[in-house]
């Protein structure tokens, strides 16, 4: 009797320990449910509809908007497919670097002595923790093309001025770096983390069976932090292709509209164009996107890299 009142009591514990662990995650799960879910739920609803910004909701409509973005050739359609390849061109340009220079980076600094390391985590950090305004702030004031800090510079060995901001190849080639410059720490300190991880042993049995860096980095460190890698990539990914802030800012999608990435195009339908049923249904979109591209990397590195 005594030992199954100690069972009951034992399972009435189990189950009280699991009600408050599954309190903990009552927060987030609201904060998911309103913040996430009921936004793209609700979007989705006003991309079926006529619905402008000054008259509110109008008639159902179903796919009518997605058509029109699709397989018109108004205004819409190439608001859309020009942010879209603008979007596709940065997130081509700046994807490739940002996991590259961070990689280098982190080998670089995994390298240095122990009691440094701190230092220079912190100094390529602290650009990621400042606001794209203000990033872009002081990257006009670098890249002006009559006043600019560079062009200064530049200005003593007889060379420029160069159009940084004015020029398309130029402001893509600006706008990559300065989002490398702001971005780039971030992915720098995930994969120390990873690089810290891989057992010492396996370099040191490495070198006793006489591998060279290279050989060791291709055969060790790269197999160890794949999964980190690909976690870098996709969201490094998705950041890049969520990109507003720098070409906003920086070159107000020009010159003309050719740095309007995604998100601006979207925000010129909604509130220049008040069409906010139409700007709705591109937002979809544009996740399916995402969704799509971020599943392709995902399963494309895992199998490839047996992840």
């Amino acid at each position: 009797m005594i030992s199954s009142l100690k069972f009951k009591v034992i399972i009435m514990k189990k189950d009280e320990n699991k009600l408050t662990s599954s309190l903990f995650i009552v927060p987030y799960l609201i904060m998911f449910v309103v913040f996430l879910i009921f936004p793209l739920a609700y979007g989705a609803y006003i991309s079926m509809h006529e619905w402008s910004l000054i008259g509110g909701k109008g008639e159902f409509v179903g796919l009518a908007n997605y058509m029109e973005i699709l397989f018109s050739d108004g205004t819409s359609s190439n608001i859309f497919m020009n942010g879209l390849i603008n979007t596709l061109i940065f997130v081509v340009l700046s994807v490739p670097a940002l996991v590259v220079l961070a990689l280098i980076l982190a080998l670089l600094l995994n390298s240095l002595p122990k009691r440094i390391q701190p230092f220079f985590r912190t100094v390529y950090f602290i650009p990621y923790s400042i606001s794209v305004s203000i990033i872009a702030v002081i990257w006009l004031w670098m890249l002006d093309t009559n006043s600019g800090l560079v062009n200064q510079f530049l200005g003593n060995f007889g060379i420029g001025p160069i159009p940084w901001l004015t020029d398309t190849n130029y402001a893509w080639f600006s706008l990559v770096l300065a989002t490398l410059w702001w971005t780039v720490g971030f992915n720098m300190i995930i994969l120390i983390n990873a690089l810290n991880e891989v057992s010492e042993e396996l370099y040191e049995a490495g070198s006793i069976d006489g591998a060279s860096p290279w050989q060791k980095f291709v055969h060790i460190t790269m197999p160890s932090i794949r999964p980190i890698m690909l976690f870098v990539v996709v969201t490094t990914t998705i950041a890049s292709f969520n990109v507003y802030g720098q070409p906003y800012l920086m070159t107000r999608g020009g010159p003309g509209t050719s740095t309007e990435v995604l998100l601006m195009g979207i925000v010129r339908q909604a509130f220049e164009l008040r069409d906010v049923g139409v700007a709705s249904a591109m937002a979809v979109i544009m996740t399916l996107i995402i969704i799509c591209i971020s599943a392709l990397q995902f399963k494309f590195l895992r199998n490839k890299e047996g992840v």
